[in-house]
């Protein structure tokens, strides 16, 4: 008798509940991988056809159905090229097997250091590019500068971008605590809808942002203005206080409750 209760228990119980729970999780993964990404106009696309698709079925349009189910195939093509990118990218999250990590050691990244070139940087309205890589390595892009390997000072980064030296139209990439090239050459950024206002570097940042999970610091030698790139998005325009918050968060700094909770509130 216990047996059989113990085993109506996890068929009618515990199977549905796990079921339930599994694909809810797997649900919430793919959520945050297509807001992150122009696919989430796919979703939105996807939606306003299956609703038309159902008015025509419960309306009886035999002719609108016809034409549908014979287009079924050709859509997903057509879907499958236009929005290559945005696959690719979602693949590429998938594959960094980050869904079942809870938590990372802290990297000693100069961040107060970074800080103080790039206001420097932003007075003189001089552009620049500072790039860190997290999980996904960049060493193709690493390859495409000139290795530097050295420690990671104010002056080094206002050397390479305060002046015109061969290396300032390109990115540094910053590891570990280290400048390891500069004068890289970044990805551009394959979003159709991107302002026009924004000119190659703020596109370079962009680009890296969709195709790795780098953090992308950007002076715009326009402007002046401040900016991060990370999760295929650009965040334009950040304030000192907040872009330090930010980006010490992003890099896994440890740091206060209560700055955390400012960052936060600053963000919002």
């Amino acid at each position: 008798m216990d047996f059989l209760e113990n085993k109506w228990i996890v068929t009618e119980i515990i199977r549905p509940l796990l079921d339930i729970g599994i694909l809810s999780f797997l649900i919430y993964q793919v959520y945050k991988i297509l807001v992150q990404t122009r696919a989430v106009q796919l979703i939105r696309g996807a939606f306003v056809v299956g609703i038309f698709y159902l008015a025509a079925f419960t309306l009886k349009l035999d002719t609108i159905l016809w034409i549908m189910n014979r287009l079924a195939t050709v859509l997903v093509i057509i879907i499958a090229v236009v929005f290559q990118p945005e696959l690719r990218s979602i693949f590429i999250r998938v594959g960094r097997g980050e869904w079942f990590r809870v938590s990372h050691n802290a990297k000693s990244f100069h961040v107060d250091t970074v800080i103080n070139a790039v206001e420097v940087l932003s007075n003189r309205k001089r552009g620049a590019l500072i790039v860190f890589p997290r999980r996904v390595g960049i060493k193709n892009i690493i390859e495409t500068g000139t290795k530097i390997n050295a420690e990671i000072s104010s002056s080094l980064i206002l050397t390479i971008f305060g002046h015109d030296t061969p290396l300032h139209d390109g990115a540094i990439i910053i590891q570990n605590g280290r400048i390891i090239s500069a004068g890289c050459f970044l990805p551009l950024s394959e979003q159709v809808d991107i302002r026009r206002s924004f000119g190659t570097r703020h596109r370079a940042a962009l680009g890296i942002a969709e195709d790795t999970d780098s953090v992308t610091l950007v002076v715009s030698e326009e402007t002046g203005a401040l900016s991060l790139s990370y999760d295929a998005n650009l965040y334009y325009d950040l304030g000192t206080k907040v872009l330090k918050k930010r980006l010490t968060r992003l890099l896994n700094f440890p740091d206060h409750e209560e700055d955390e909770m400012e960052a936060i509130e600053d963000e919002i």
